[in-house]
């Protein structure tokens, strides 16, 4: 089942060589990771002798359509002036990183309101895209935008609002979607049945399209549906449940990843488990 692209967010601390060897360990043939420490404005430089180890790594462990996660701190769509030039910097830095090590995706959150509208802070997030156009498309790198919880003033929460960035900057630049099960569910799309998927996928294709979706992060969920509060459960252990990821594993062949909270040890048995669930007959 080589071909089932599951992962996991593993750890690039001592190098971002070390994430893909740790998801060679758990069995993973895609990994997430961060390029850079995601609470720090300053981003490390990826320098030449990494670049060589990451490529040595990535034929040694055969893994697969990595993904990048940007910094926490980023905001796209901040109000304030400061925040948005830092955190229009700091992207920058980081699809840099990306393209050093031809990492084809980046998945970032859209941005927070703060103290503006939804609509303004929308308005932003494509501004602030549109201004890296030029350095999206010097590398391989295709941006990501991840579904939200709805937790205090973040957008992306919304189908529609994430249909609204790509129509405003899909023409520009590569830029599609990565579902984030926790998210979508806690910010009040059904997924716990096949049907339910059926019916919340259908309305992804009304409000952004099916080819606008890259890739999944799989995450149960500790909070209720429609809770809005962004808590990850051990997959089938939370109020999400077990037949979702059954029904999603059969049923999608887009790159998976884990963010679920028990580290090297549970993704290994979550790794498993998904793939026999993709094995299993209706």
């Amino acid at each position: 089942m080589q071909d089932i692209l599951i992962g996991a967010h593993t750890s690039a601390a001592g190098g971002a060589p070390n994430a893909l060897y740790e998801g060679k360990e758990i069995g993973a043939t895609t990994i997430q990771l961060f390029t850079s420490n995601q609470k720090q404005w300053q981003g490390r430089n990826i320098s030449p002798e990494e670049v060589r180890l990451w490529e040595k790594a990535l034929e040694e462990t055969q893994i697969q359509k990595v993904m990048s996660h940007d910094s926490y701190l980023i905001n796209l769509g901040s109000p304030d002036p400061a925040i948005l030039q830092k955190g229009r910097q700091a992207f920058a830095e980081e699809i840099k990183r990306c393209h050093l090590l031809k990492i084809p995706y980046l998945n970032f959150h859209p941005g927070s309101a703060t103290t503006s509208s939804v609509e303004e802070c929308l308005q932003t997030i494509a501004e602030s895209l549109l201004a890296l156009e030029e350095l999206v498309l010097q590398g391989p790198t295709e941006l990501l935008l991840e579904t939200t919880a709805g937790q205090g003033s973040s957008v992306g929460h919304r189908f529609e609002e994430l249909g609204y960035l790509i129509e405003r900057v899909g023409a520009k630049i590569p830029l599609r979607v990565c579902i984030d099960t926790c998210h979508i569910f806690v910010a009040g799309y059904d997924i716990r049945t096949g049907k339910d998927w059926e019916k919340t996928l259908a309305e992804f294709d009304r409000t952004i399209g099916r080819q606008h979706l890259g890739a999944f992060h799989l995450n149960d969920s500790l909070k209720d549906l429609g809770s809005h509060v962004d808590r990850h459960a051990p997959i089938g252990e939370g109020k999400i449940g077990a037949e979702s990821f059954r029904w999603i594993m059969k049923h999608n062949n887009l790159p998976k990843y884990l963010e679920t909270p028990n580290g090297p040890s549970g993704w290994k048995k979550e790794i498993a488990q998904l793939r026999n669930y993709a094995k299993e007959k209706d």
